[in-house]
């Protein structure tokens, strides 16, 4: 998987490397767990802005209960009915179901 540094991604967004770093722990992005805050992954930046969505999906997720590990190991789960992973999905404009799809795993 490719990622980004924090001093990267603040690059890209145009913020300072400490922006970033609230982004991580707002839960507004999030980095590969276990790598500490220095592994974002490229997916989660598009058109030089955090991918659209993807702050309220993690919000959904973490209210559902999901520890960082397993909103992670969701994100990037190939699902064949969607088809693709989540995050492909919120890439290419299918936030919707993929959100009904996460709110329905906090039932």
């Amino acid at each position: 998987m490719d990622t980004y540094t924090p001093a990267e991604v603040a690059s890209l967004l145009g913020v300072s490397p400490n922006k970033v770093r609230q982004l991580l722990r707002e839960y507004r992005l999030m980095a590969i767990p276990g790598s500490g805050n220095g592994k974002i992954p490229v997916d989660f930046i598009q058109d030089g802005a955090v991918l659209k969505h993807l702050p309220g999906l993690l919000t959904v997720l973490k209210d559902a209960g999901f520890r960082d590990e397993e909103a992670f190991d969701w994100l990037f789960r190939e699902d064949d009915s969607l088809p693709g992973t989540p995050v492909q999905a919120l890439r290419d404009g299918r936030h919707t179901e993929v959100t009904r799809r996460a709110q329905a795993l906090a039932f």
